[in-house]
């Protein structure tokens, strides 16, 4: 009998923004049978709380003292009917659409910018992580969060080809957007995300980067998928 080959249990996607990873890592966890996490939404998730408890944005300690005290949780939905790519618990509350409130998408930077909030949320993301079965998207999952991941892919793209992806993505939305300003604004992201002191975007020295900037999304995710099926566990 032939043996099944292992697969790697915790697979780890960063890259820059519009790099496709988003859309990518939902599709490789459903090939995979895998939960899907954006670790974006650890850090809505805490400033959905602190809105709604009235916290002040500003004040750093009282967020991060929250982000380490209530659990957040991310489980397959058991019903996506309404679109969910994973079900978002706050101490046991459903809160996947409240996350995306406009107030949230407001005010998400801000927080996510305080270290003591990213250092608290990363336990968070760790023991969601270390449960297995789970892609993780982020800009800092190979680096910082899960270092230990199985395998680790660094999506690149060009900044030309990712300013035309967010052009077309917004004009999908029948927003009126300018080619130009989302390239500048690309530019700047990136080079604030890479010069950052707390978790610069950057690759995992052991991470397989994937350009995809001439491939349309079913390439990337048939390489990531050869990835995926070449991987070794690392012997002890």
């Amino acid at each position: 009998m032939n043996e099944v080959a292992p697969l790697p249990s915790t697979i780890a996607i960063d890259g820059p923004a519009a790099s496709g990873k988003s859309t990518i890592g939902h599709a490789l966890a459903q090939r995979l049978g895998y939960l899907y996490f954006d670790t974006g939404v650890v850090y809505r998730a805490v400033t959905w709380l602190a809105l709604s408890r009235g916290i002040p944005l500003g004040d750093e300690d009282a967020i991060a003292s929250l982000a380490r005290s209530v659990p957040i949780d991310l489980l397959a939905p058991a019903d996506a009917t309404d679109g969910r790519l994973a079900t978002v618990l706050i101490g046991g509350e459903d809160v996947t659409w409240a996350v995306r409130q406009p107030q949230v998408d407001a005010n998400v930077s801000a927080v996510s910018a305080y270290a003591s909030v990213r250092e608290a949320l990363k336990a968070q993301q760790r023991r969601i992580g270390h449960a297995g079965r789970v892609v993780m998207v982020g800009r800092d999952i190979g680096t910082v969060i899960m270092p230990d991941a199985d395998l680790k892919i660094y999506l690149d793209a060009s900044p030309t080809e990712r300013a035309r992806r967010r052009c077309e993505e917004d004009r999908g939305r029948g927003l009126s957007v300018n080619y130009e300003e989302i390239l500048t604004a690309m530019r700047k992201r990136d080079a604030y995300d890479s010069g950052r002191s707390t978790a610069p975007l950057r690759p995992a020295p052991d991470a397989q980067i994937v350009d995809s900037t001439r491939l349309s999304v079913s390439e990337v995710l048939e390489v990531i998928l050869a990835l995926v099926a070449q991987w070794q566990p690392t012997m002890p």
